[in-house]
């Protein structure tokens, strides 16, 4: 498949962010946890913290995503509020890079994820620009399929810098903060061809009254999706699904410092789920094209239901790195997909505005299960029982994948 120069262009801002990704899901969560124990709060589990936070940041997040979609729809701001979204990302990464204090590191990362989050908003909503309907599911899966490969250049370089920081003259911490700043340039140089070669291709005419007209938009847009039944029941559906999904992402590598398996192992292990899941996102638009994308959705879903009972008795390196195999099969198409349908769904000239509560939705999925996660610890001093919460989760997602398709034939 021959890609324009603008769905290339919007294809490489997936090798762009998933930097950041990777390093959130994988050295972060260690790296806090360093820092942790240099003061750390008797009796509460890093993760707990780590888990709170991240929600915190999430709902922060989901709060502002419908708004600030409804006026990038919005002739002419969808290019200047995404800039400036990935100006604040990176600035707060910068910035939590050099602190030594866990609680400042943890209010920087807050606003570093918000930048980040609310950039995906935008750039999940370009895809309307770049791709027509018929080559969504492939460009949308050939965004993350980079995005997983291209992200582990940056992420292989910092560890260079991490596991041989003696050979430089460097101790380990100062090797983990050149990492991440390794991948925020990462970010920043290969934002630079989307910000050059992808334009709002559609948009509603600017207004005079702007934020208010946007305001009155939000309300009349949550009204469109809730009388509109298949997207109603799509994007709850997605909301239960992803929840799991961006909870095993998230907190796998906290999860497993928590039942202290050995650091190195559960960063290869990530790295090598980044490796499997490039070749089985590509792989999951030819399927989607066979079978249909929602009969791989649920497929998805399926797998990732064996994925949360199987982790509530993990307590192995193997088992973990088995996961990490399975979770690489599944992860590409499910996101890649979930995306990719949901643009067809979607009025062209309210993309930002509908992304934004297709965004709110996934964020706030996102929100829930880091909180398990943090009352799990506090309640039971482990994340585990969270974790086997999570099939509950599956199983409300699958029915209504189920439901739309019944909807839909």
């Amino acid at each position: 498949m021959k890609f324009t120069k603008a769905e290339k262009s919007w294809i490489l801002y997936d090798v762009a962010n998933s930097a950041y990704t990777l390093i959130t899901s994988a050295t972060i969560p260690i790296w806090f946890n360093y820092l942790y124990g240099l003061s750390p709060v008797e009796g509460v589990p890093s993760t707990t913290f780590f888990a709170f936070t991240t929600s915190i940041a999430i709902g922060i997040i989901a709060l502002l995503s419908p708004f600030m979609g409804a006026i990038a729809d919005h002739q002419g701001m969808k290019r200047k509020l995404f800039l400036g979204s990935i100006i604040v990302g990176l600035l707060g990464g910068f910035a939590f890079t050099a602190v030594n204090n866990w609680i400042t590191f943890l209010l920087l990362f807050i606003i570093s994820r918000i930048g980040y989050s609310l950039g995906n908003v935008y750039y999940d909503s370009m895809l309307v620009d770049v791709a027509s309907d018929e080559r969504m599911d492939k460009v949308s899966a050939y965004g993350y399929a980079m995005g997983y490969v291209g992200s582990t250049i940056p992420f292989i370089v910092g560890l260079v810098f991490v596991l041989g920081a003696e050979s430089f003259g460097l101790t380990e911490a100062m090797g983990t903060r050149i990492s991440f700043i390794i991948a925020f340039v990462w970010w920043f140089l290969f934002t630079i061809p989307l910000l050059r070669n992808v334009k709002q291709t559609y948009y509603t005419p600017a207004k005079k009254h702007l934020i208010a007209d946007s305001y009155k938009q939000v309300v009349s847009t949550f009204k469109k999706i809730y009388n509109n039944k298949p997207m109603f029941y799509y994007i709850i559906g997605y909301f239960f699904y992803i929840d799991g999904v961006y909870t095993i992402i998230s907190m796998a590598t906290s999860f497993g410092a928590e039942l202290k398996l050995d650091t190195s192992g559960l960063i290869a292990a990530l790295l090598m789920t980044q490796f499997i899941a490039f070749p089985f996102a590509i792989l999951a638009s030819r399927l989607a094209d066979k079978f249909g994308v929602l009969n791989m959705l649920k497929v998805y879903i399926s797998i990732y239901g064996f994925v949360a009972v199987f982790g509530f008795q993990l307590d192995q390196l193997w088992e973990f790195w088995f996961l990490a195999a399975i979770v690489g099969i599944a992860q590409g198409g499910v996101q890649s997909l979930s995306r990719s349908y949901f643009g067809k769904l979607v009025p062209k000239e309210n993309s930002n505005e509908y992304f934004g509560f297709f965004d709110i939705f996934g964020k706030y999925a996102d929100l829930l299960g880091p909180i398990l996660i943090g009352i799990s610890g506090l309640a039971f001093g482990s994340s585990r029982y969270a974790i086997l919460f999570l099939v509950v989760f599956f199983i409300i997602g699958f029915v209504l994948i189920s439901k739309v398709q019944k909807l839909t034939k």
